[in-house]
């Protein structure tokens, strides 16, 4: 088995409020829940108006299984008009015993 997690740091330009981020940030982790099939929260910066950290969960019998989701993940954040994708990082799960 194999995980890979993954870590979006994201810039929501031009929202004032937490509630305007909370709008704008739904309609992207549930875009990404759905079209994916994967898990996906917000994970950080929960207290900054313009600011959203995310994270996604991908497992996979195969390595590559998971990179190949993980680059789908990352064209589909970076197509979003709304938000700007200031940073990502990917951390491998060690399942081996």
């Amino acid at each position: 088995m194999h995980v890979l997690a993954v870590v979006y740091d994201l810039h929501i330009p031009g929202c004032q409020s937490l509630k305007e981020r909370r709008s704008a940030l739904r309609p992207v982790l549930l875009g990404v829940a759905r079209k994916f099939g994967i898990s996906v929260a917000e994970t950080g910066h929960t207290d900054l108006w313009q600011r959203a950290e995310v994270g996604v969960a991908l497992v996979s019998g195969q390595p590559s299984q998971c990179r190949t989701m993980a680059d789908e993940v990352d064209r589909f954040l970076w197509s979003i008009p709304e938000i700007e994708v200031v940073d990502s990082s990917a951390h491998w799960l060690n399942t081996e015993e």
